[in-house]
């Protein structure tokens, strides 16, 4: 049985830092998703690690605000990698504002233990620079589709003033994903594989853009074409 206790959950940031004593997690991020098209806004977390046994995620106040335990044969034998996504409600529900409130700016402390009793400790840095929406378009040919997308280097309306550095943008269309590095041209463009292209069916199909920060943030832009 995992036993698994989520008091208020959390948000990521790419980098993390392990105290004297205690291995980091290979991987410990916390992040924001906001979807542009959607208008709602989440707190997600990633970590990675082999064969740990139990972790707790504390609020930079010093609050434990998750906890996880195996048991049985997650005690025994460990877990690895864990992803969860926190509710993601809507902006005009739940104001931007008290969402960051909930999670603000700062180092959240990642603390686990493996099952060989070795202990691990990281501090991932969550920040509020969120990435503005990329603008979107489709163009279908004869048996191409490209997806073309705006640059974004600035924070939406109404986010928090921060200096925005995106690395890197992700189209997904169904089953199809790929990631292109950031480019300093203000409009990119991916052609999708024709074999994949292909592969769908007549009538619409929807896809997304999102623009990834170099904290780890992203943002979400949804369209649709139609073949």
């Amino acid at each position: 049985m995992l036993k698994t206790h989520v008091l208020l959950l959390g948000a990521l940031s790419f980098g993390a830092t392990a105290a004297e004593g205690a291995e980091p997690f290979p991987e410990a991020r916390i992040f924001i998703e906001y979807n542009f098209s959607g208008n709602d806004l989440g707190f997600h977390v990633f970590l990675d690690a082999e064969d740990w046994e139990e972790v707790q995620i504390l609020h930079p106040n010093g609050r434990q605000i998750m906890e996880i335990e195996g048991e049985g044969g997650f005690g025994d034998l460990g877990l690895t990698e864990l992803f969860f996504e926190g509710a993601e409600p809507n902006l005009a529900d739940v104001p931007l504002n008290v969402l960051l409130g909930l999670f603000p700016e700062g180092r959240y402390t990642f603390k686990g233990e493996q099952v060989d009793g070795v202990r691990l400790l990281s501090r991932p840095r969550l920040s509020h620079a969120v990435p503005a929406a990329p603008e979107v378009d489709a163009e279908v040919g004869d048996d191409t589709v490209t997806i073309s997308w705006t640059t974004v280097s600035t924070p939406p309306p109404g986010f928090p003033r921060r200096r925005i550095g995106v690395v890197a943008y992700q189209v997904i269309v169904g089953s199809f994903q790929v990631t292109v590095p950031a480019s300093d041209d203000p409009e990119m463009s991916l052609t999708l594989p024709p074999e994949f292209v292909a592969s769908l069916e007549p009538g619409e199909h929807d896809f997304e853009v999102l623009a990834i920060e170099k904290s780890g943030n992203q943002t979400i832009t949804e369209g649709s074409f139609e073949l």
